[in-house]
Formats: C-alpha cells, sequence, structure tokens
C-alpha cells in the first residue's frame, strides 16, 4: 500500500548519527548495520 504521507523529522534529528557518533545506540545498533550494507552494496554506498 502506497504511503498516505510522508513528514520530515525534526530538525534536531537530521545527521544524528554524524553529529552524535559516539553515542552508546550508534555505536551498538546503527553503525555496525551501516558497514554491513557499506560491505554488501559498495557500489550503492555513497556514505550520505
Amino acid at each position: 500500500m502506497p504511503l498516505q504521507a510522508f513528514y520530515p523529522a525534526e530538525a534536531y534529528h537530521q545527521n544524528y548519527a554524524t553529529l552524535h557518533p559516539n553515542q552508546p545506540y550508534i555505536v551498538f545498533n546503527d553503525a555496525p548495520k551501516v558497514e554491513h550494507l557499506r560491505q554488501e552494496f559498495p557500489d550503492l554506498y555513497t556514505g550520505k
């Protein structure tokens, strides 16, 4: 089913991982997933 609407996150959520790379949630949850995707799909990963 198509999305009915899209609501961008508040400004303080933008680039959260870049701005807070040592925050435990980023270190233990997000960073490993991003690294796995970067390795799995190197041609598609832009780092943005």
